[in-house]
């Protein structure tokens, strides 16, 4: 079994609701003045929101950085720009 199949995937460079939101605004060219509030969020999502918006965990998948995997959208904004197509 090769590191990445045991390995819980996490990007190399963790990010922000803020810095989510901007960068996605940049890549979509829309205007982001503010990220969405834990309120709004729990109003639109329900119980959901925690799970889906509101949690969070800072991951780095430090074995497979050490063993030398390489990933192919190491930034966020490369990575929406080829999830997106933009």
């Amino acid at each position: 079994m090769s590191t990445l199949d045991r390995s819980k995937l996490g990007a190399p460079n963790a990010v922000t609701n803020r810095e989510f939101t901007k960068t996605l605004g940049r890549v979509l060219g829309r205007p982001t003045v503010f990220p969405m509030s834990a309120v709004v969020a729990r109003v639109i999502f329900g119980e959901m929101a925690e799970a889906l918006l509101l949690g969070s965990a800072r991951v780095q998948p430090t074995r497979l950085e050490g063993s030398g995997y390489r990933f192919h959208f190491p930034d966020l904004e490369t990575t929406l720009r080829h999830l997106l197509l933009k």
